[in-house]
């Protein structure tokens, strides 16, 4: 089975203020880039809508690696997660989880498949990290 390989960035001006989100998908050494944007989000927000929409991309039998340079992102899922269903959406000081919404369409995106999550620095060497944030900038930038 190939490995499908996925690239993903959020984007805000003002955080919150305009938002924008990216995602590079490869697969069979095919690129395929998905974008857009939101007149009013988060930075955290951005992060979590770029993954849910690489992951809509996907097929529930694919080997996925979602390469990230949230920490936000992977430590929820990796780490958070699973205790805020056990505390009904709570965290750890019993408040609400931010992004609710968007937790529960990606936990429901990754029980279906074989994911593996990857941190990788912002503003690195790695040009498919790079080309995913360019475009999260670009689409939060266009959003008028």
């Amino acid at each position: 089975m190939t490995e499908t390989i996925v690239y993903t960035d959020g984007s805000c001006l003002g955080n919150p203020g305009k938002g924008g989100w990216a995602a590079v998908i490869i697969k069979n050494n095919q690129e395929e880039i998905i974008f857009g944007s939101e007149k009013n989000s988060t930075n955290n927000r951005m992060e979590l809508t770029a993954a849910i929409n690489a992951l809509l991309k996907t097929k529930e039998s694919e080997k996925i690696k979602i390469y990230t340079d949230s920490k936000y992102l992977k430590d929820g899922i990796e780490k958070w997660i699973n205790n805020w269903k056990n505390n009904n959406w709570k965290n750890a000081n019993k408040k609400d989880v931010k992004n609710k919404d968007l937790w529960t369409k990606l936990d429901s995106l990754i029980n279906k498949k074989q994911i593996s999550w990857e941190w990788v620095k912002a503003h690195s060497i790695n040009e498919y990290n790079n080309k995913v944030d360019i475009l999260a900038r670009k689409a939060a930038s266009a959003n008028d």
